[in-house]
């Protein structure tokens, strides 16, 4: 593969926009195991959230899909590839940040506890602003007035 396809497979990769309609594959071979992963991805996001039984499962994926998607890349980096593969491959990296996307979205299973966590670490955070503003820390968190 000449330098300049290399680069432009990179680039298309790793656009922002990538992913705007690409398409989830059917089925792709993450870690060695072939996953249906649009079937997969489409039964999690039906449910709009995560049960707690499922939620390891999902997690797992992820890793797993990331993985997958570093070693693809890698292909491409390293010039391991001719154009023709590589093109294919930025394809199916592009389907996996599709499926990485969706299921990034998903909500836990306990909105409400999820909603708790958000509103304590918005608080922590609001009271760290106006000591600060106030002049009761410095900007390393440290009191001031010889505490």
């Amino acid at each position: 593969m000449q330098e300049y396809q290399r680069k432009q497979l990179l680039e298309r990769v790793n656009k922002e926009s990538a992913t705007i309609g690409a398409d989830i594959p059917d089925r792709i071979d993450v870690q060695g195991e072939e996953i249906d992963l649009r079937t997969f991805v489409f039964e999690i996001k039906r449910r709009e959230t995560v049960p707690e039984g499922e939620r390891e499962r999902v997690e797992q994926a992820k890793r797993n899909l990331r993985r997958e998607r570093l070693e693809r890349l890698e292909r491409i980096e390293e010039n391991r590839v001719d154009f023709e593969t590589g093109e294919e491959i930025a394809t199916a990296i592009i389907g996996i940040d599709r499926a990485l996307d969706a299921l990034d979205t998903l909500r836990p299973a306990d909105v409400e506890t999820e909603a708790r966590k958000q509103e304590t670490m918005d608080q922590k955070r609001w009271m760290s602003f106006l000591k600060k503003a106030l002049g009761q820390e410095d900007a390393s968190g440290s009191k001031r007035g010889g505490y």
